[in-house]
């Protein structure tokens, strides 16, 4: 090897150490604030009714703006959009850290979701345009969707370590020592490179995708209390869903879309696409409802429900790991499927549980295998997604990935915690006491995301491609040629 290519190599090793890092804090921001937040609601006196404002600020934020994002990371480049995101993200934390009133805290946590909004595309798009060589890639891959697949569990251990050991804003804190970090190795590691010339912002598109997203969410969110019925929540969804609609019919026509159709039309992409999302509402509901069992059925403290979820996130290495040696050879179409199967019978098990179920014999093996399917799933599913494209496409295909990703999550959650309530709720009526009443809502939130993952096992074995994939094509931050309009 040449002392070029040594140089070369090494700057690569670097380049995607900053992104590990980058990725680790913006997957463990999903959840670590969860864990933090009965504490912080205690510190700054925040009434019950306001108490999630904190985390859904985060999340309307995040999701809403990430095709935003993506178009950014084009428009930019990818250097400038990760040092303008890494820089945001660390003195949002801060500010969220330092927060003295509930309003600081909420509009430093709609901060945080606007710059990890240009974070999460940027991640991906770097990994797509600076790994092309096969050994390298599928490592990068796998630390990827390592990092995506498990960063809620790592979130609750590192969450609840920081909440029991010190304070709730260290759970904020702790991303302006991420954040620095990262920023120095992308400013020392990455080339300067240049955006994309003839790019350009689809407002109308953006405005459409963000309103359906914020109207879905919300709408689902209030059903919880106000129910399927109620005026306001059938407004948030006829908006989510009518912008939805709209946002569908104006990307065939726009003259430079923020999600081009022709992304999705290959059925890889499709399936990888539609792999993410399912996987995403299942198993991130799945952990969550997890947590409440363990919590307030079994009485764990905050570190020891990181620590119980310490075999999921091996489970996902060990997988994930073989999943991307796996893909160069046989292609999505073997490997994505069998990792749904796998994420159906874990759920299925955790519908066996009870208030007298014992970790080793009833919760051990479903984390298991929940975490085995999921890193077959996901480093396979985010390759995929990435794989052929030129350099144009790279921001739209990785705030597509980013958003598959985050929706499914967001909207799963809020529709599985609106059914969990209202069969809670029922049981209650028919005599059930509360703890019962919870844990027969959460049994029903596991059939429900096992059968998620039943439709992904049949969509993803429709619509992958045997084979291999197609190397992307994606090698630097050159200037492109607009799209045809579609």
């Amino acid at each position: 090897m040449s002392q070029v290519e040594h140089t070369e190599r090494s700057r690569r090793a670097w380049v995607l150490v900053a992104l590990v890092i980058t990725q680790l804090m913006v997957a463990l921001d999903a959840t670590i604030f969860n864990i933090a937040l009965p504490q912080a609601q205690r510190s700054l006196n925040i009434s019950p009714e306001n108490r999630a404002w904190p985390v859904t600020a985060y999340v309307l934020a995040f999701g809403s703006l990430l095709l935003l994002g993506g178009r950014l990371v084009d428009l930019w480049g990818r250097r400038a959009t990760l040092v303008v995101g890494l820089i945001g993200f660390g003195a949002s934390s801060w500010l969220a850290g330092a927060a003295g009133s509930f309003m600081m805290l909420v509009w430093a946590r709609v901060a945080q979701g606007l710059f990890g909004a240009l974070l999460a595309p940027a991640i991906l798009a770097t990994l797509a345009a600076t790994f092309s060589e096969a050994q390298e890639r599928a490592r990068a891959y796998s630390l990827y969707g390592l990092l995506w697949a498990s960063g809620a569990a790592l979130g609750l251990l590192l969450g609840g370590a920081l909440t029991q050991w010190l304070t709730w804003r260290y759970c904020l804190y702790v991303n302006v020592a991420f954040s620095a970090f990262s920023l120095v190795l992308v400013l020392v590691a990455m080339p300067a490179g240049r955006g994309a010339a003839h790019t350009h912002l689809d407002a109308l598109g953006l405005i459409l995708a963000s309103g359906s997203f914020v109207g879905v969410v919300s709408g689902f969110t209030r059903a919880v209390h106000a129910g399927w019925g109620d005026p306001l929540t059938l407004t948030w969804l006829a908006v989510g869903v009518a912008a939805l609609v709209g946002f569908a019919y104006w990307q065939r026509r726009a003259p430079y879309p923020v999600a081009p159709a022709r992304l999705v039309a290959t059925r890889n992409r499709a399936g990888a696409l539609l792999a993410l999302f399912l996987t995403s509402a299942a198993v991130f509901s799945v952990t969550i409802f997890l947590v409440y069992f363990l919590e307030g059925t079994v009485g764990y403290s905050p570190l020891r429900i990181g620590v119980a979820f310490i075999p999921f996130v091996a489970g996902i290495g060990a997988s994930s790991r073989a999943s991307s040696r796996l893909l160069a050879q046989v292609g999505p179409r073997p490997i994505v499927p069998v990792g749904m199967v796998l994420a159906v019978l874990g759920s299925v098990l955790f519908t066996r549980l009870s208030p007298s179920s014992a970790y080793y014999e009833s919760i051990l093996p479903g984390l298991v295998l929940l975490g085995l399917g999921l890193g077959l799933i996901a480093a396979p599913a985010i390759a995929t997604a990435t794989a052929g494209l030129v350099t144009g496409d790279v921001g739209p295909s990785a705030a597509l990935v980013v958003t598959a990703q985050q929706i499914g999550a967001s909207m799963g959650l809020a529709l599985l915690n609106t059914i969990a309530v209202s069969v809670a709720n029922r049981a209650v009526t028919h005599g059930a006491s509360a703890a019962l009443a919870n844990l027969h809502g959460y049994v029903v939130v596991f059939w429900w995301a096992a059968g998620m993952c039943a439709v992904g096992v049949l969509a993803t074995f429709v619509l992958f491609e045997s084979g291999s994939l197609e190397p992307a094509g994606v090698s630097a931050d050159l200037p492109h040629a607009p799209a045809e309009p579609i």
